[in-house]
This record gives structure tokens, sequence and C-alpha cells, in this order.
């Protein structure tokens, strides 16, 4: 999957993501900024992740954990610190919830302060319903 505009390329395939630049992004994020270089590897792995690009410079990613069936979840959204405020991650996530892959699934997401950007796209609040389970940190 890959959207233009005429700057920005967001693209699907895995081989053009920047790793080291993602795990930069997910180290300065307030969701993942413990999240080591083995762990974000692994997640690229086993997700659907979506890259922006502006030339050859990796400025934004996304993931997607799915069944392909019913639900996906989406995560790590974020954009590069110089590029935010251009309508980037609006970008983003309409490709992505407009990807063949997944506009007929249900989406969930998590955030702490991007509540509104979200509305824009369909997702609605529900605290009362969901509940979270974290590992133990040693």
């Amino acid at each position: 999957m890959e959207a233009n505009s005429t700057d920005y390329v967001i693209s699907s395939d895995k081989s053009l993501l920047q790793r080291e630049v993602i795990h930069r992004f997910l180290q300065d994020s307030y969701w993942a900024n413990k999240r080591p270089l083995n762990k974000i590897n692994k997640s690229i792995e086993t997700s659907l992740c979506y890259g922006v690009y502006h030339g050859e410079r990796q400025i934004g990613f996304a993931r997607v954990i799915t069944d392909w069936a019913t639900t996906y979840w989406l995560c790590d959204v974020v954009v590069d610190k110089d590029y935010r405020g251009k309508g980037i991650g609006k970008q983003l996530v309409e490709a992505i919830i407009h990807s063949e892959e997944l506009k007929d699934l249900s989406g969930f997401l998590g955030t702490a302060d991007a509540h509104g950007l979200y509305e824009q796209y369909g997702f609605v609040r529900d605290a009362d319903r969901f509940m979270i389970r974290r590992p133990k940190r040693s």
C-alpha cells in the first residue's frame, strides 16, 4: 500500500523501514521510551508497519497488530518532531484506516493526548470497557 502527497510517501513496505530512526522516535515517546531495540525489531517483524518518507529520510512510523478478519490495534504512531504540525500524522492515520487490508475491520488504540486526532477518523472514547495487563518489569 502506498499513498503519495507532493512531498511525502507513506508505505507499508518493511524493507524501507529505518529501524534506528524508529528506535529514536520511540525513545522520545511517553509510551515506549524504555522499549529496547530488540523488542522494537521483534514488534516490527510481527506487525503490519507503515513508514512515512520525505525523500530518503524516514519521518514517521505506525504499527498495526491485527487478526486480518475482525480487529486491529493501531499503535506506535509517531512523526519526527521537525515535521509535526504539517498534517503528516493525519495522512498516516487516513492511509491506515482506508487501506484495503483494514478498512472493514474494527480498530482500537490507546492514547493519552491525541484523542482529537483519532476522533476525526471515527475512533470513539470508551474508557469503561477496556482493561490492560502489563508485564512485570525486573
